[in-house]
């Protein structure tokens, strides 16, 4: 089966990065560069996990990751897992906070993310 993952990074380099990590027929990625309007296309596109960057736009990664939370409550349906892309090691606990399934910081290898996408995945 196919997972659909929704990349949000503003950073070219950084969508590459995640691409080249997962370039394997189990994955359809889903680009988007733009915080604001993240949360309308993962209501039309419904990934299985989202690969959210921490600094991406004005809102950061921490605050998207809440955000895509939020909504899902509101709308009374589950939350996709986040993934979230951490600069430094110590940002782990602002990823502890945001309240994500699974975190990797860069620079990260192709198995790294693997394991984190598919770990959020299976919960």
């Amino acid at each position: 089966m196919t997972s659909r993952i929704m990349v949000i990074a503003d950073e070219p380099w950084t969508r590459n990065e995640v691409h080249a990590a997962l370039a394997e027929p189990d994955y359809t990625l889903i680009d988007h560069d733009d915080p604001a309007t993240s949360g309308d296309v993962l209501r039309s596109e419904q990934p299985d996990a989202v690969v959210i960057d921490l600094q991406v736009g004005s809102m950061g990664g921490m605050a998207i990751a809440r955000d895509l939370h939020q909504q899902a409550a509101m709308a009374k349906r589950e939350s996709v897992p986040v993934v979230l892309l951490l600069d430094r090691k110590a940002d782990s606990f602002l990823a502890k906070r945001s309240g994500v399934a699974a975190w990797v910081t860069k620079p990260f290898t192709a198995h790294d993310i693997r394991i984190a996408v598919e770990s959020a995945i299976s919960g």
